[in-house]
């Protein structure tokens, strides 16, 4: 029996020829694998027929057998339906996947090709990466990005690959000129996919990528070309940068400073015509992209006069620095936040100058403040003390630093702020204030003092009430008045009790006498003691008033000497008009205060004459030595006629009248008279009449009118008559002491004038019998003022502000000073080499008067040391003792003119 097999394999359905569209193949599905192996398993079966079939005939060919190989036969027909049949279930279930899978590639296929023609009509470029980051699909507008790498882009390539590709083909612009570094960052985002990003191609479009994460882990990217959307906002871009740039110049050149501006590179890309103007700069140095280091190394070559590098070569810096033509520049460099900087240069000179002003203007004021006795503060609105003089320090016994910025309950303590609270609300409320005060004193003594509080006003606001920024405070020590009112009271209260026990006294004699008339005659007895007593209390006051004069005097001759050591100084234009408005205001106070004084004087009977015998040209040959050099400055001619009379009067007091119609004749004399007439003239003379010797003043001014005559004779009366110099102007009391010195030595005073053409003043003094010797008048010494240089004076003084001035006067003038406030301290700091003058006051501390101390440095010294000896004490009595002492007088306030004509006088 001979069986025939057909061994063949099955059938397969042929593969569909690979879609031209589809640029990869899809990975193997489950129905794959499971055709897979079953043809593994049937061509495993396939090798075990075929062995079979060799063993049954090699069987055959050794035993040639028939019965074993029927029954070889049979068992192997057996095995072999049965592999048949496994075979045939295998084949069919193998025909049943093929046809499976070829429905599904047939469906796979047909979705591969939708997707495909989907993709390719995107507008953007479209990747898709699987889990493992390769590249499954893509479209035509992809690779058109990649012209130069897409023969090299193909499915399962990776990213990274695409991306190594694409950096080093120099495809990406902005890959270089780090490659790596850009190779990277994009690596980094493609991973975190935080997304959108954009970059520049090398050919120069731009495109814009977004990546999005798929839920098998892969990544989709969209890929789209913005070139058109970059140029439009470039252009953009550009005109705004246009217009900012044109704002930027505009604006630089119209501002005071000189502005340059250095981008990244440190190349100039702004500035204005100030920047090259205010540093003089030329052109290679300012000009669009010149280099910072051009800018340096000029000024590195200017050497001094170039400007410092160092603060220059700074990151950040504000510096000032002197400049060409004696100017100062702030020079400031600030750093821009993309690279860069900014240099600025701004002339400060004018700044400069003004605080330079203000420094000194302060400087002046509290020199003029700090030789006031008086208390000043200033407090602003927080009640705070932003200013004090020296005699607050004093007062606080601290420095004015450890003061001024201090709360008033601070530097004052709540004890005594308490008590000025009210008053300094209501000041800052804008209210003026004036109270007493009771401040410790030395030794446990109370200070009386009256403080007046005068609010400081700011601009009005709104229309409204000015803003307080502050206030003054001025604080006045009243304890010598406060205790002469207290005598006074104690005196008018001891005059009614003596006006009571003479009332009672006067009662118990009427009730003694019992008659009327003796009553009446001692009650109006009684009655005019009461006057009297009263009339001399008042008498006593104005003597008080007039013995005060030292008192009234010291600090404004601290005044004077200040300013005199300030005008000796060299001071700009500006200045120098103030320092010489404040002297003349101060020789008016000098002047007014002085006139009250010898008015005080005359009405309370201070002054005494001492009626002496003598030659009148004794008095006429100092005044013409004293008023020559005034006359000469004002361009007067001034002429005294010499006379041999002898008169009968007092000399101080005759030539105190003198010098008053003298001053007035010179003070509103004009130095020409009209365009043809000739120079003005003063003229002094003496006529014999019977009733005696009248001493006539002749001078060519504007005259008085008939109606004025008497006027002019009352105090502070001055008529509209011009002045030769407004400056200089009398203060109206000149003629009234003129008229009370008269009257006390009796002497008739006339005048005659014509307006327009001049006035004559006279006083008849009497004929004197015989000519005894006088006292001689002191006739001014010119100045020399290099005679004073080196010159050592000792000055001894107890007011601290008098010796400031004065050592500030004389060292001014070279004179080597030194001072000290007693005898003692003098003494104790007089070294190996005595003084060449000595100054002393008249009235020191502890009762001590200025003759002692002068004494006690002569005997150390030498007694002919020269010795001055300054007082606000006019009378004869002091000015005979210096005399006898062989000391010079000079009279409080000191004119410094008048101190070195005496100075100069002694060292002669």
């Amino acid at each position: 029996m001979t069986l025939i097999f057909d061994w063949r394999e099955p059938s397969r359905p042929p593969a569909d020829p690979p879609s031209a569209t589809l640029p990869a193949t899809p990975p193997p599905t489950g129905e794959d694998k499971r055709l897979e192996a079953l043809e593994r398993e049937n061509a495993k079966l396939r090798r075990i027929n075929q062995v079979l079939m060799d063993r049954v005939e090699r069987s055959m060919d050794v035993q040639g057998g028939a019965f074993s190989l029927f029954q070889t036969a049979i068992v192997l027909e057996q095995k072999v339906r049965e592999r048949t049949l496994e075979l045939e279930r295998a084949l069919r279930e193998l025909e049943d996947s093929h046809r499976a899978l070829a429905r599904a590639k047939e469906l796979a296929d047909t979705m591969r090709s939708r997707l495909s023609e989907a993709i390719e009509s995107v507008n953007e470029g479209f990747a898709i990466f699987d889990a493992d980051d390769r590249l499954v699909l893509c479209n035509s507008k992809y690779l058109a990005l990649w012209p130069e790498i897409r023969d090299r882009i193909l499915p399962g390539i990776r990213f990274q690959e695409i991306a190594e590709l694409a950096a080093s083909s120099r495809t990406i612009a902005d890959a270089y000129p780090r490659p790596d570094r850009w190779l990277s960052e994009r690596l980094a985002q493609h991973r975190a996919l935080k997304g959108p990003y954009v970059y520049r191609l090398a050919d120069g479009r731009w495109v814009q990528v977004n990546e999005r994460r798929t839920r098998d882990g892969g990544v989709v990217g969209v890929y789209t070309d913005i070139t058109d959307i970059k140029e439009h906002e470039t252009r953009r871009r550009e005109r705004e940068l246009a217009e900012k740039s044109a704002l930027l110049q505009a604006t630089l050149d119209n501002i005071a400073q000189g502005v340059g501006v250095y981008d990244r590179d440190q190349r100039l890309v702004a500035w204005n015509e100030r920047f090259t103007g205010l540093l003089r700069l030329p052109a290679k140095v300012a000009e669009r992209g010149a280099g910072f280091a051009d800018f340096v190394l000029h000024h590195a070559a200017l050497g001094d006069h170039g400007l410092s590098l160092k603060a220059l070569m700074m990151p950040s810096c504000l510096v000032e620095q002197p400049w060409l033509d004696d100017t100062v520049l702030e020079i400031s460099r600030n750093p821009m936040p993309g690279g860069g900087f900014v240099l600025t240069f701004t002339d400060i000179t004018e700044r400069k100058r003004a605080e330079q002003a203000l420094r000194d203007s302060e400087e002046r004021i509290r020199l003029v403040t700090d030789a006031v006795p008086a208390l000043i503060a200033y407090v602003d609105a927080e009640q705070r003390f932003r200013f004090v003089n020296k005699a607050y320090e004093g007062w606080f016994n601290r420095k004015r630093e450890e003061i001024e910025g201090q709360p008033m309950w601070a530097a004052l303590g709540d004890l005594y702020y308490e008590v000025r609270r009210s008053y300094v609300l209501r000041a800052l409320a804008g209210e003026e204030v004036t109270f007493d005060l009771e401040l410790p004193g030395e030794n446990g003594a109370p200070r009386y003092a009256v403080a007046t509080y005068i609010p400081h006003f700011g601009e009005r606001r709104g229309g409204g009430k000015p803003e307080v920024l502050g206030y003054f405070g001025l604080i006045h020590d009243i304890t010598e008045r406060r205790m002469a009112a207290e005598a006074l009271a104690d005196a008018k209260d001891s005059l009614e009790r003596r006006v009571v026990e003479r009332t009672a006294e006067l009662t118990r004699l009427n009730g003694q006498l019992q008659q009327e008339i003796a009553e009446r005659i001692a009650a109006e007895e009684a009655l005019r003691l009461a006057k009297a007593e009263a009339e001399q209390a008042n008498l006593s006051k104005t003597r008080f008033l007039a013995a005060a004069s030292h008192d009234l005097l010291q600090p404004l001759n601290a005044a004077r000497l200040f300013v005199s050591a300030l005008g000796d100084l060299e001071q700009p234009e500006p200045n120098r008009g103030l320092v010489d408005n404040i002297d003349v205001a101060l020789a008016s106070v000098e002047d007014l205060l002085s006139a009250l004084l010898d008015i005080s004087k005359l009405d309370a009977g201070a002054v005494r004459p001492e009626i002496a015998d003598f030659p009148i040209k004794s008095l006429f040959g100092a005044l013409a030595t004293e008023y020559a050099a005034v006359a000469k400055e004002r361009g007067l001619e001034l002429c005294v006629v010499p006379s041999h009379a002898v008169v009968r009067s007092d000399i101080r007091l005759l030539r105190r009248i003198l010098q008053n119609f003298l001053s007035n004749a010179l003070r509103y004399t004009q130095a020409k008279r009209g365009a043809k007439g000739g120079a003005g003239r003063v003229l002094v003379g003496c006529r014999r009449t019977p009733e005696g010797l009248r001493i006539e003043v002749w001078d060519t001014g504007p005259g008085v009118p008939a109606d004025k005559l008497d006027e002019i004779f009352q105090e502070f009366r001055r008529l509209d008559t011009p002045c030769a110099n407004e400056r200089v102007r009398g203060m109206g009391l000149g003629l009234a002491i003129v008229e009370r010195v008269a009257r006390m030595l009796d002497h008739p005073i006339t005048v005659r004038s014509q307006p327009g053409r001049g006035s004559v003043f006279a006083v008849t003094v009497p004929f004197g019998r015989y000519a005894r010797p006088v006292r001689a008048l002191e006739a001014p010494v010119q100045t020399a003022s290099n005679r004073l240089a080196g010159t050592r004076v000792l000055v001894i003084d107890n007011e601290p502000a008098v010796l400031a001035g004065m050592r500030a006067l004389l060292e001014g003038w070279g004179c080597s000073v030194a001072t000290a406030a007693s005898g003692d301290e003098a003494l104790a700091g007089l070294g190996a080499v005595a003084p060449d003058v000595l100054f002393a006051d008249y009235h020191l501390d502890d009762g001590v008067i200025g003759f002692t101390e002068i004494a006690r440095v002569r005997e150390r010294c030498g007694a002919d040391l020269p010795s001055v000896l300054i007082t606000a004490n006019r009378t004869a009595e002091v000015v005979e003792e210096a005399q006898a002492r062989g000391c010079h007088v000079l009279n409080k306030p000191v004119r410094p003119a008048q101190l070195r004509a005496v100075m100069t006088g002694l060292l002669a």
